[in-house]
């Protein structure tokens, strides 16, 4: 059976401080996007990836795989206003009866990541990479601060995957300012998410900092 991979890539990267969205940034000469596509083609060269870009990005995309002779087959769709619009456009070209949703900036995840995260949604429907909560952690709210037990928190990650059923019947629901990844859009028309363990490297780049990590792990 062949599953699908939507590779979001919509991001325009302000905390980068670059003219260039992140995602076309170079790492080792060639650009973090095309990275994370590989990471997809090296466990399942039969993935169905589908890639979300900004209509005014298609174009320079395009080049850019030309220029770096980039030949992993992949449809481009053009994203929308906020993620969960992207997602939701790109849903409707998946074929797959599970469908993976990842950040097209998390190029470090990992070919143990990707395995735990599928094949638990074949048995659970809904799956998603955490890592534990490493620092201590408070709570700030308007009548002050107090202190978490770090153990109960997880850091969330992609890819996050879920059946081709469960995932139309979530994204049919109106878009809520609240909805933070795909899980939290599935959680909300009522279905419970499995989670698995992820890997540290598997972070969303969005700094320099993130960057020069990248350089290092994919190098």
């Amino acid at each position: 059976m062949t599953n699908s991979v939507i590779i979001t890539a919509g991001g325009i990267g302000k905390r980068m401080g670059s003219t260039v969205p992140k995602q076309f940034l170079l790492v080792h000469n060639k650009p973090v996007l095309m990275h994370t596509l590989e990471a997809f083609y090296a466990y399942d060269n039969e993935f169905e990836i589908i890639l979300t870009l900004p209509q005014e990005w298609v174009n320079h995309w395009n080049e850019l795989c030309e220029t770096h002779g980039f030949a992993i087959a992949h449809r481009v769709v053009t994203g929308g206003e906020e993620r969960y619009h992207s997602v939701k456009n790109a849903i409707n070209h998946a074929t797959g009866e599970l469908i993976a949703i990842h950040d097209g900036v998390r190029p470090m995840v990992s070919q143990e990541t990707i395995q735990r995260v599928f094949e638990s949604a074949q048995i659970h429907h809904a799956a998603i990479p955490v890592i534990p909560v490493s620092q201590s952690i408070r709570q700030v709210t308007l009548e002050g601060n107090k202190s978490l037990d770090r153990n109960e928190y997880f850091i969330v990650q992609t890819p996050q995957v879920f059946t081709r059923k469960i995932l139309i019947e979530s994204y049919n629901q109106p878009y809520d300012p609240l909805f933070t990844d795909d899980a939290s859009v599935v959680e909300q028309r009522g279905y419970a998410i499995h989670v698995v363990e992820g890997n540290e490297e598997n972070v969303k780049i969005t700094t320099l900092k993130d960057l020069k990590l990248a350089e290092h792990f994919l190098g």
